[in-house]
């Protein structure tokens, strides 16, 4: 296949992927302030698009983590192909769906991660991946971060309910419109780069770009775009798990949650760290759970959403191994990844809208949801009373 078609192609796939990652990741801003009724659903989801979009415009430093530091050069530059790419991707886009369909709240970021990383030792051998860097802006990120996250979030509840009369704290919803805000705003200077990275380490493994360069000014405005369409189309069903499935979230804590989210999240963006701003949300959540008096944390759905982190890089990596090694047969595995990709993807989506969630009733809880019963038919086809 012709490298130009094969860039576009990643491109493409890639700005999916980019589209996934906000409406799966919308819960990490608005999750709280949408179960407190601190904003309306919809509001919510459009000013998280829009902050998600200006957010994106703030920083490069984990884009160029990306396409210049997790994957080794070699004397001939990248180790990586745009081919390997494609591979990779599949695999994060894949693991974001099956999770959002499971309303789990897993890290879109580690499933990027994973599937590359996976494409790549598949392709290139496990020498192209630079081990000192998915330590040191991975992995002990991926492990401090929500520890970091949940324990501010403790400590900033506490604080807020020995300072606050109880007829007072209701007030905390006008303050979780600014701190939502600015999990929003932070969002954006983290996971639109991810994208921004594998568009640019795509280009300079087509020789388009010079190693070591930053995303160009379109990669960031496309980005930035794709993110924020992903962000509006909401993600209802990780909002619910977020702000319904782990404990119930007073306005005090949803605002000490927040302001421990945005804190963290910026902190990582300055220091390059590829942060799962899924992993510090969720860590935030059960912070203020512990927190608050009389408050109780869900710890089996705790439990599911930790596994689910722990499998993710493995699992994306997987499915971007065995796309990689049918991709690199040539045209014909390229284009049968695509045909299984497409296959797989449509399949999830009429899946599920079997059971929707939307935001009419995102409000409700996990258990509320119940599959309605089919209803039996007579020999002559006609529906049972």
């Amino acid at each position: 296949m012709d490298i130009s078609v094969m860039v576009a192609l990643v491109i493409a796939l890639a700005l999916f992927f980019d589209f996934t990652n906000g409406f799966h990741d919308t819960a990490n801003a608005m999750a709280t302030p949408i179960a407190t009724g601190a904003l309306k659903p919809r509001m919510a989801v459009a000013l998280a698009a829009v902050l998600n979009l200006v957010g994106a415009f703030l920083s490069t430093a984990v884009a160029q983590t990306i396409s210049g530091g997790l994957i080794r050069e070699g004397s001939n530059g990248v180790q990586i192909t745009p081919v390997m790419i494609f591979a990779g991707l599949i695999g994060a886009i894949l693991w974001n769906l099956v999770t959002w369909l499971l309303g789990l709240p897993s890290s879109s970021s580690h499933a990027l991660f994973g599937g590359l990383i996976g494409a790549a030792v598949v392709g290139a051998g496990f020498g192209s991946i630079d081990v000192s860097v998915l330590l040191s802006k991975v992995v002990f990120p991926a492990i401090l971060a929500p520890v970091t996250a949940g324990l501010v979030a403790y400590l900033a509840t506490k604080i807020a309910y020995a300072v606050t009369k109880k007829k007072q704290r209701g007030r905390f919803r006008y303050g979780q419109v600014f701190t939502s805000s600015l999990v929003s705003l932070a969002h954006g200077t983290n996971d639109a780069q991810k994208t921004m990275g594998v568009i640019t380490l795509t280009l300079i493994a087509a020789g388009t770009q010079k190693a070591g360069t930053g995303p160009a000014l379109w990669v960031i405005v496309v980005c930035a775009l794709a993110i924020a369409i992903g962000t509006y189309t909401g993600g209802w069903r990780i909002i619910r798990t977020l702000g319904k499935g782990l404990t119930e979230i007073e306005p005090g804590q949803g605002f000490a949650a927040e302001a421990a989210t945005t804190a963290t999240i910026l902190a990582s963006t300055h220091l390059g760290f590829a942060l799962s701003t899924t992993q510090v949300a969720s860590g935030s959540v059960i912070g203020t759970g512990i927190g608050r008096k009389g408050a109780s944390v869900r710890w089996r759905t705790a439990g599911r959403i930790a596994v689910g982190w722990v499998i993710t890089i493995p699992a994306a990596g997987l499915v971007g191994a065995l796309a990689s090694w049918i991709a690199l047969a040539g045209i014909v595995g390229i284009l049968a990844d695509a045909a299984v990709a497409v296959g797989v993807i449509v399949w999830i989506f009429v899946y599920s809208r079997r059971n929707r969630v939307h935001a009419q009733n995102v409000h409700l809880e996990p258990t509320a949801f119940v599959r309605p019963k089919r209803r039996k038919r007579d020999r002559t086809g006609r529906t049972a009373k």
